[in-house]
């Protein structure tokens, strides 16, 4: 929850700026598969049939990475393999897992094997029609946090893996879930820095159901999709200038320069007044150095969890002298929720960057794709 707070005063996650490798042996004859724009992850494989799939970047800053060896289950008994050697030893394809964070729901019903997942901590905020349904029907079973997972119940459900989430590597519940024999393996998209990069994590979720081949397909798609609407807003003559973010208490919260967010805008074709500045997560500033750079801008996008002026009045009549605000060209994506009232941003966003693009070249160049319907993005109330 704490988390989700914080994104909501962002429009971007925090980006891993240093990792390095463990020093693991590669089996002879491997030949690593193609990830193309994700720099967290790499994918091997070997001649004898398993997957080596190595995470770079679990969270921020992470000193080290996590390896783990995907056996066929009809070779589990032929091949023999140093425990020692991997974080974790799975035999595939599986057909019970815990997931853990929103991000992992699109991957698996587009893959369609979201039936293999038996339970998700914090189920509210999961905005996934499919995933509902589940999760109403109890086929989906609430573990409570993830930062403290209620360990009996995934003991009890006794998942094959658990696709795991953190912020460092102080996750007690896992060390106990590892313990009892239970793989966590953990997943790194957030980490990384680019719309096609995060979507492509797919390409990791696919070999521990065998399903390689789809996703290859379904990340072609979207980033073919992607492309496409890049290079027609590459064609607009006009480049607006946009504002992110707004105030939590005294502080403005919005991208750096090197973040996801800010290069959304730059493949929008738009002009972010602080795309020169270094950081890959957030900036932090008062709201004197916003005004001086961004009162002028055209548009205004993600301004928090506001969904109407009135509430942005209400909250800081400083708004009021923004000409994004005078011109009532804010747009959001907090009026876009699931049945429970999750974001279906959060959630869905960094598996369809194209569809958040195409969003984003709508409202700055309507005459690029006038046929768009806006997805996540609505003006305010």
């Amino acid at each position: 929850m704490r988390i989700t707070l914080i994104l909501s005063f962002l429009f971007c996650l925090v980006g891993c700026k240093e990792h390095t490798k463990k020093g693991f042996p590669v089996p002879m004859s491997s030949k690593e598969t193609n990830v193309a724009y994700a720099k967290g992850f790499t994918i091997e494989k070997t001649a004898s049939g398993i997957t080596l799939i190595t995470v770079l970047s679990p969270w921020p800053n992470a000193k080290t990475g996590f390896k783990y060896a995907l056996v066929p289950k009809t070779e589990l008994a032929s091949i023999t393999l140093n425990k020692e050697e991997y974080d974790a030893i799975v035999g595939v394809p599986v057909t019970s897992i815990v997931a853990t964070s929103t991000t992992h729901i699109p991957s698996l019903e587009t893959l369609g094997v979201i039936d293999a997942l038996k339970g998700f901590p914090d189920t509210q905020y999961v905005s996934s029609e499919i995933a509902r349904q589940r999760i109403d029907s109890g086929l989906i079973k609430e573990l409570g946090n993830n930062e403290s997972i209620n360990t009996e119940l995934v003991i009890e459900l006794s998942p094959e893996v658990i696709f795991g989430f953190s912020i460092n590597n102080q996750n007690k519940a896992y060390e106990t879930l590892k313990r009892s024999n239970i793989p966590v393996v953990y997943n790194g998209d957030w980490t990384e820095e680019t719309p096609l990069g995060k979507a492509e994590w797919i390409k990791f979720f696919a070999p521990f159901f065998q399903k390689e081949r789809e996703a290859d397909s379904i990340f072609k798609a979207v980033s073919d999709a992607y492309n496409q609407a890049k290079s027609l807003a590459k064609n607009s003559k006009k480049q607006p200038t946009v504002l992110c973010g707004a105030l939590y208490k005294d502080v403005w919260y919005l991208p750096g320069g090197n973040s996801w967010a800010a290069r959304f805008l730059e493949d929008a074709n738009a002009y972010y007044p602080w795309s020169e500045t270094t950081q890959t997560g957030s900036l932090n500033l008062s709201i004197e150095s916003v005004l001086a750079k961004g009162v002028d801008t055209d548009y205004w996008i993600s301004p928090s969890q506001f969904i109407s002026y009135q509430e942005m009045e209400d909250a800081n009549s400083h708004y009021l002298n923004f000409k994004a605000y005078q011109n009532k060209n804010i747009f959001t994506f907090a009026k876009t929720k699931g049945k429970t009232g999750g974001l279906l941003f959060y959630e869905l966003g960094p598996n369809r960057p194209d569809l958040v693009l195409k969003d984003l070249i709508h409202i700055f160049h309507p005459e690029v794709l006038p046929e768009h319907e806006l997805f996540f993005y609505k003006p305010l109330n």
